[in-house]
């Protein structure tokens, strides 16, 4: 396996694959890297240098107990993207991948990131407070750490229904996509994956999308149950300069998954064009 150490001594796997522009993959909550299996296979034909991580805490990473929050997510993809010596590559993220790419790329030093991409992204910020009051409350955020530490099994399975939108009507739902799923999650550590909660609930990343500026797409599915467009991608693109928005009408949070074929092509056209 590849791997790289951090600067405390972490752990952190990676897949990295072909040749030509760096295309870097973060991944959901509580997943790994596995989830952009379609986006890797698809890219790497492309011609694309295709390189995915999991997150520390996730994975095949070490199951940590300390760092599970954004700015040491963060401070490790700078590790591994300087042990690699990425230059003008592209970052995508999906829900709180999507978060670690805004810190990522507002931060990044010059030269290291061309585009930025934003799929089904936590920013600006999920929980409600004052002044993000179409935000979700907390206490839904509560009642996903106390399943996450008491019936972890159990709730990931059942989550995959919300996350696929395989509880809408007249969805095909494949058992393999939810179990491919809860493979993923089963193989993190259950403290990392709660902590993790707290990191892409309530980091408020609205600064950091104001600080990017590198051409950025933002991808969000209208029936997203998990991260609601309306108060995510609408947003995010509105405070991203020159953001470009795309939105889906009826496309569940696991849209790169279920709807693989249209975000690959969209993905394609933006990191062409």
């Amino acid at each position: 396996m590849s791997t790289i150490t951090t600067r405390d001594g972490t752990e952190i796997f990676y897949k990295d694959w072909g040749q030509g522009q760096a295309l870097v993959f973060h991944h959901g909550w509580p997943l790994s890297a596995d989830d952009w299996d379609a986006q890797l296979m698809f890219f790497l034909d492309q011609g694309y240098r295709v390189i995915a991580h999991d997150r520390r805490g996730h994975g095949r990473s070490t199951q940590t107990a300390v760092g599970n929050d954004m700015d040491t997510y963060v401070a490790d993809v700078v590790d591994l993207t300087d042990a690699l010596d990425l230059h003008d590559a592209v970052h995508i993220g999906h829900s709180t991948g999507g978060g670690e790419v805004a810190r990522y790329v507002a931060q990044a030093k010059p030269g290291r990131v061309a585009k930025a991409v934003l799929v089904s992204a936590v920013a600006p910020l999920m929980v409600k407070t004052d002044s993000n009051p179409g935000g979700t409350p907390k206490a839904v955020f509560d009642e996903v750490r106390r399943q996450t530490a008491t019936d972890r099994a159990q709730f990931f399975i059942d989550f995959t229904l919300p996350f696929y939108g395989y509880n809408r009507e007249g969805v095909e739902v494949k058992e393999g996509v939810r179990r491919n799923w809860w493979r993923q999650g089963m193989m993190g550590g259950v403290k990392a994956q709660y902590d993790c909660i707290a990191a892409f609930s309530e980091t408020d990343f609205t600064e950091d999308l104001k600080r990017i500026r590198v051409p950025t797409l933002v991808m969000h599915g209208e029936d997203d149950q998990v991260v609601p467009f309306a108060d995510a991608g609408a947003l995010s693109a509105k405070l991203i300069p020159g953001a470009v928005l795309k939105s889906y009408p009826g496309f569940p949070h696991g849209m790169p998954t279920t709807h693989a074929e249209r975000i690959n092509a969209d993905l394609l056209a933006f990191i062409k064009g």
